[in-house]
């Protein structure tokens, strides 16, 4: 098999693997007892927290463990949104992950109103959109660093600024360009932002988000006070072990092969497929490993489960929403007609992928395009 879904997650590096191991068999204390034992995974995870967050420009204390990018998402936005009771309205866009979208969704119905903004041709926010949109009640601006289904890198710093000069918090969830695009959460004014570990090379099931320190927030879950008493729940050690080792093992070489990798494919598809549309930015706008196109005249999830039998892993969307057979919510608010969007598939690389890969991988989808234009009737209506 050969794995170009590596959007919806990652093989674990072996270095992660190495490091997680003593924590399950040898150290497999609970970081809140204080027994040796205990202290022993409380060091490995305060160790984990001081490298996660010199990632990113934060103090350890802001750096609250979780179980992955959907709950951080859940925690920040509906947190904010309680915590702040005298406002009541949240800025988001139409093309991020469904899990801000739901906890939107969700937030209208307890009352909260929700402006979702609408992107360009390319699936960008525009900061001025956000600057225009932000009220007297705003609490809370949610904007993705990198749209998970196009790959599309959003002005993040620009939107932060214009946050900070109106007193209002902003969150970015940045699961997917999260040591592939460079973040700093000072200089970019961020004051919530979400992370994974299962999409670096790092197990599933855990993740983090960083509140800054001054940030008015009452924790969503409650127990035992763990993480500073925001998130209660006994710590998932070997997990967080994982998470911090995929960070420290991150390379920038691997980073620019990725762009190289990713470059190459999309000139081989347009070269050698006709009736293809590239979906999403392009050059240092677009993340180092996503490709995405429409395939015209014919349905995505044809051409996943064909290349699914020759061995090729991909995608026809964001993981979370794949099983559902609606055109993708990101490509319709880009401006796709939904049968240009239902025709869509992602491939998503890593540093284990290789030119070899992409050779066999086109040469393997021409003639699976070729074959179900054949059978589609709506392919040769719109060649008419």
């Amino acid at each position: 098999m050969i794995y170009f879904d590596n959007a919806a997650s990652t093989k674990v590096d072996d270095e992660v693997l190495k490091s997680m191991q003593p924590y399950f068999s040898l150290n497999y204390g609970n970081a809140s007892s204080i027994h040796e034992m205990g202290q022993i995974a409380k060091e490995a995870l305060e160790k984990a927290r001081k490298t996660i967050a010199d990632s990113i420009n934060a103090l350890p204390e802001e750096i609250i463990f979780t179980s992955g990018g959907t709950e951080s998402n859940n925690f920040a936005i509906k947190s904010i949104a309680f915590s702040n009771k005298k406002k009541n309205h949240i800025i988001t866009s139409k093309v991020e992950h469904d899990c801000v979208l739901g906890s939107c969704k969700w937030l209208e119905l307890q009352g909260f109103k929700v402006t979702y903004l609408d992107v360009d041709k390319f699936g960008a926010v525009n900061p001025e959109d956000v600057k225009k949109a932000i009220t007297k009640k705003t609490c809370l601006v949610t904007i993705m660093h990198a749209n998970n289904e196009v790959g599309t890198i959003n002005n993040i710093a620009e939107i932060g600024k214009i946050c900070r000069k109106a007193k209002v918090y902003f969150h970015s969830d940045a699961c997917q360009s999260y040591t592939k695009v460079p973040i700093d959460v000072k200089e970019m004014n961020i004051d919530l932002l979400t992370i994974n570990s299962h999409k670096i090379h790092g197990p599933k099931g855990v993740g983090a988000l960083f509140i800054k320190k001054s940030t008015k927030i009452t924790a969503w879950q409650n127990g035992g006070g763990h993480e500073f008493g925001l998130r209660s729940g006994t710590e998932n050690v070997s997990g967080i072990v994982g998470f911090a080792k995929s960070v420290e093992i991150s390379d920038k070489k691997n980073i620019e092969a990725m762009a190289k990798l990713r470059d190459y494919l999309i000139e081989k598809i347009i070269a050698e497929i006709p009736d293809v549309k590239l979906n999403g930015a392009t050059g240092i706008d677009r993340l180092c490993n996503n490709v995405n196109f429409s395939f015209i005249g014919i349905e995505g999830e044809g051409i996943l489960l064909m290349l699914s039998e020759k061995g090729f892993m991909v995608s026809t969307g964001s993981a979370c929403s794949s099983t559902s057979l609606k055109a993708s919510h990101v490509l319709l608010a880009m401006g796709l007609k939904h049968a240009v969007a239902h025709g869509s598939i992602r491939f998503s690389l890593s540093k284990y992928n290789n030119k070899g890969e992409i050779d066999l991988l086109v040469k393997e989808l021409k003639p699976i395009i070729a074959k179900l234009r054949e059978m589609s009737p709506l392919y040769k209506e719109m060649k008419k």
